[in-house]
């Protein structure tokens, strides 16, 4: 079987390369340079094992990239999976993914499927079925999961399709077959709205937590504690996403939430709990801005460093990072920002206002207080003791509690996270 993969960002170059070990790839963008990189195995972004990935598909000679749009022209499935932009109002920019998909449509075989991963509003297969008739459309929600991409991919738990013709059925049956073993089958605008929903349930499932840590904070209550209660309820169950900590950042939780409230506005539905959940996170999005500013009166002239700059774990991506938000913010109102990210050796210009250091102990030494930005494994294991001494107050900011059982038994640290007033 011979596969296209339209976009070579994050979601795309995971798919052609988990696809080649399989199957005949071709991956496909129209950034040369992007291209340039992967055909020397390099990767856009950092995913663990990624780069080892689509080495292993180049060598073996059934993965390829290419830019120009006549590569789809035989294949047997093209598969969209260009990231999908998001603005600063978590907007979808729709159009620029549309428009590549036109580009190469041009060019591919009659009767062949495309096969919609990225993220796009409820009715895109539709409106593009009518648009294209010549051709059979199915939709598959993306799954990628950041710092973990691989195994989310390969060793996937279900895979959601949606579908309109049965007859595209034995092929994404063939194409899926080695990665999961379970297919759930709907039609096309259902499998659309299961990405909007779910992504929706997990951010409505984060705020609902975190808004309960607010009140556990004002009255002496440990939101930890409550999440474990919550989730021995057989009605709940110990995977819910009820950990209390950060807001959800990066924009992926936020588009879908946003998608939803347009579809309720364009079909005249009120969905007031969809309303409610950006304006929750966006106020919780402040937390350790005002546990700071409460704590010293204001930041101006103190030394914050900041442990982790990344969206998450185990990527390079910036973009949209809830660390580097609060640190333009404390840069902004007088703070010296001093940084360290394990995964990266420099920053944009536009990041002029952070320093990054060289090691972890750069970033710490002489500060005020210290956030934990990313959760990061080496962090935890890092000599707490010796790094409290070097700080001028042991002060650590952490949201989600990830180093507490580093912490335990550091009598002089002030510990500030989620849920606990102290």
């Amino acid at each position: 079987m011979n596969i296209t993969v339209l976009g070579q960002w994050h979601l795309g170059c995971v798919t052609a390369a988990s696809c080649a070990q399989h199957f005949n790839v071709t991956g496909l963008d129209f950034d040369s340079a992007l291209i340039a990189d992967l055909r020397q195995g390099k990767a856009p972004i950092f995913e663990p094992g990624l780069d080892s990935l689509i080495r292993a598909g180049l060598s073996r000679g059934n993965l390829r990239f290419a830019t120009d749009a006549e590569a789809c022209a035989q294949s047997d499935i093209l598969w969209l999976a260009a990231d999908t932009p998001v603005d600063d109002n978590d907007q979808s920019y729709t159009a620029a993914v549309l428009n590549l998909l036109r580009r190469c449509l041009a060019h591919f075989r009659n009767g062949g499927l495309v096969l919609i991963s990225s993220q796009l509003p409820v009715g895109t297969c539709r409106r593009l079925q009518a648009e294209f008739p010549e051709f059979r459309f199915a939709c598959a929600p993306e799954n990628l999961r950041l710092g973990r991409a691989l195994d989310a991919f390969n060793k996937a738990e279900r895979v959601v399709v949606g579908m309109a013709d049965p007859s595209v059925k034995p092929l994404i049956e063939r194409l899926f077959s080695p990665f999961t073993g379970t297919m759930v089958w709907m039609r096309l605008e259902s499998a659309e709205m299961v990405k909007h929903a779910l992504n929706s349930f997990l951010a409505l499932s984060v705020t609902f937590i975190n808004e309960i840590a607010g009140l556990c904070e004002a009255v002496g209550g440990d939101a930890e504690e409550v999440s474990r209660g919550l989730k021995s309820d057989a009605r709940i169950g110990p995977q819910a996403y009820l950990g209390p900590g950060a807001a959800f950042a990066g924009g992926t939780l936020a588009r879908d939430v946003v998608n939803l409230m347009g579809i309720g506005e364009s079909v005249g539905q009120p969905i007031p709990v969809i309303q409610a959940i950006k304006r929750s996170n966006d106020l919780h999005r402040g937390w350790a801005f005002r546990r700071l500013t409460s704590r010293f009166g204001s930041v101006s002239g103190k030394r914050i460093g900041m442990l982790g700059l990344t969206y998450t774990p185990n990527t390079s991506t910036l973009r949209r990072s809830a660390a580097v938000e609060l640190c333009r913010q404390l840069a902004g109102c007088g703070a010296t920002v001093k940084a360290f990210d394990p995964v990266l050796a420099s920053l944009p210009a536009e990041l002029s206002m952070i320093e990054l250091a060289g090691a972890m102990e750069g970033a710490v030494r002489g500060s005020d207080a210290v956030i934990i930005g990313t959760d990061y494994a080496e962090f935890r294991s890092a000599p707490w003791p010796e790094l409290l001494r070097q700080m001028r107050e042991p002060i650590i900011v952490d949201a989600n509690r990830f180093l507490a059982r580093s912490l335990n038994g550091a009598a002089t640290v002030e510990y500030m996270t989620v849920g606990r007033c102290a």
